[in-house]
């Protein structure tokens, strides 16, 4: 990393999308940092999440959650079309809105988290805390994501992040290994 790069060692290598003929450069000019992503991520206030029925149909649902340590936690109950789809198939991909021109997509693999330790728990408490000012008032209770309550913790661990702002000059995925 230099002075003009500002980059953080650790955080995923930016690169162009394999796409071709959508005029997306074959140069790095322009990639976007994680930096970007993050800070999106972090302030997002809905995230559609898509899973895959048993049958190969797709669902996808509004979600509230917390962008926190490179993963996005939500919660639900355990009994809903999104958890019963996660528990035949983890995969999924969450997408999040900014503006018509901004896009960003979170393609991974989800794990069911019930009863986080309760460090993690009060970060989560914190992170949700974005929507406290929302009309909803509403106010994360980490009790709900206990085994037995009924509802459910998850956390999505991204392996393919896309994102761009002005596409397709600035198109650029992020492939993580965590």
């Amino acid at each position: 990393m230099t002075a003009s790069d500002p980059r953080d060692p650790h955080d995923p290598h930016p690169e162009r999308p394999g796409v071709r003929g959508y005029g997306i450069p074959e140069t790095e000019d322009g990639l976007l940092p994680w930096a970007w992503a993050r800070e999106h991520l972090e302030r997002a206030i809905t995230y559609w999440v898509s899973t895959t029925r048993p049958d190969g149909r797709p669902h996808s649902v509004p979600t509230w959650g917390v962008w926190l340590d490179d993963r996005l936690w939500f919660e639900g109950g355990l009994g809903t079309r999104r958890a019963r789809n996660l528990a035949a198939n983890p995969h999924a991909v969450a997408t999040v809105h900014v503006d018509a021109d901004t896009a960003l997509i979170v393609e991974g693999v989800v794990d069911l988290r019930g009863d986080p330790d309760p460090a993690l728990a009060a970060r989560l408490v914190e992170g949700f805390g974005k929507y406290r000012e929302t009309r909803w008032a509403y106010v994360a209770d980490p009790a709900n994501w206990r085994s037995g309550s009924g509802g459910g913790l998850w956390a999505l661990r991204p392996t393919v992040v896309l994102g761009w702002s002005r596409f397709p000059e600035d198109a650029t995925r992020w492939r993580l290994s965590r």
